[in-house]
């Protein structure tokens, strides 16, 4: 079942043709416009912390901290692409982050195997929400919470409320610690998956397919697209990139506790929602998550160094979720209203001409 509706405002060049140079500006503001505010975030703090805001430590620490909330965002972005949720991503981490670290101390389990049993349990995962969304016809939203609320008490029940530590191999720290041009590597990870689905979702013929049925599932099937299938095949997506991510923050944090990852679930959703406001408004897209992700760390980094207080970053995420899931609506009443008058127009053309 369809929870969310995925379709596109940005202008076509036909449109963008014959418009003078102020209109031009006035219609690529929305498309563009959390692109120019991010810029423009990134300056104001740049010269109001002039010692702390624009340093290479700083930016370390920005990667460091959000690369997960990046990798949880495009996870969540793909059944949104679909016109679904999964809101497993901040469930399936708290489970996944503790087996990683559990089958090396507790089980002597090798940890590249141990990763590979990861993401295959949590593409196992997304299979079946898939097969909960799409077979048994249960909306999205009430399937993933039932399913992730299955996997945070599997994370309770087999920690017993306590942390799971041990030594782990030097090869396993490395998947999260290893610096790349003096920035930490979770950050090049982030930046080869966003690329990787940026092409898939805009050049390749399976992205549009999920496009299509994000933005109308029985239009999709009647023109021969296998719903079912692309659908189940987003959430087993979603699934094996929550696990990965769940992966590295073991390697991040070395422990396991169930009481570390639930607070990604709201920072991940509002960069996804806040991706279908940008760049292509209207649509889940790679690089409006990604600007959404970095507004987010920008922001609250800003604030954090002017001495914001603890409760800070979640009141932030909250609000910003709010605008963004109103600006998504607003785009979409738009997108229908512009629609509907193309249609008005083409029908009094045709009734005009037949006359």
């Amino acid at each position: 079942m369809q929870s969310i509706e995925s379709s596109a405002l940005e202008p076509t060049r036909g449109e963008m043709a014959g418009l003078p140079l102020g209109q031009k500006i006035i219609r690529l503001l929305p498309v563009y416009g959390l692109v120019i505010l991010t810029a423009l975030l990134i300056l104001l703090f740049s010269i109001l912390l002039p010692n702390t805001f624009p340093t290479l430590l700083n930016l370390r620490s920005i990667i460091s901290d959000k690369a997960i909330i990046a990798l949880l965002s495009l996870a969540a972005m793909i059944p949104m692409a679909s016109g679904r949720i999964d809101l497993t991503v901040g469930y399936g981490i708290v489970l996944w982050h503790i087996l990683a670290i559990s089958l090396q101390t507790m089980f002597g389990v090798p940890w590249p195997l141990a990763v590979i049993i990861v993401l295959l349990l949590g593409a196992a995962t997304g299979f079946l929400n898939g097969l909960l969304v799409e077979v048994a016809r249960i909306d999205s939203f009430i399937a993933t919470l039932g399913t992730g609320t299955v996997l945070y008490a599997l994370a309770l029940w087999h920690t017993g409320g306590r942390q799971v530590v041990g030594v782990l191999p030097d090869g396993f720290y490395a998947l999260n610690g290893t610096m790349v041009f003096g920035l930490p590597i979770t950050g090049l990870y982030v930046l080869a998956i966003a690329v990787a689905l940026w092409i898939i979702l805009e050049y390749l013929p399976i992205g549009r397919y999920v496009y299509a049925i994000g933005a109308n599932p029985k239009a999709a099937a009647l023109n021969g697209i296998p719903v079912r299938r692309f659908v189940i095949g987003a959430f087993i997506s979603s699934g094996f990139l929550t696990a990965l991510t769940g992966v590295l923050l073991a390697s991040k944090l070395r422990i396991g506790q169930a009481s570390v990852g639930l607070e990604y679930l709201l920072p991940a959703l509002v960069g996804a929602f806040l991706g279908s406001t940008t760049i292509k408004p209207g649509r889940v897209n790679v690089w409006g998550t990604m600007t959404g992700v970095i507004i987010l760390a920008v922001g609250i980094s800003g604030i954090q160094q002017f001495g914001g207080s603890f409760f800070v970053e979640p009141l932030f995420n909250g609000v910003t979720l709010l605008v963004a899931i109103g600006i998504a609506g607003y785009a979409q009443r738009k997108r229908g209203a512009a629609h509907r008058a193309r249609t008005r127009t083409r029908t009094k053309a045709v009734a005009q001409s037949s006359k």
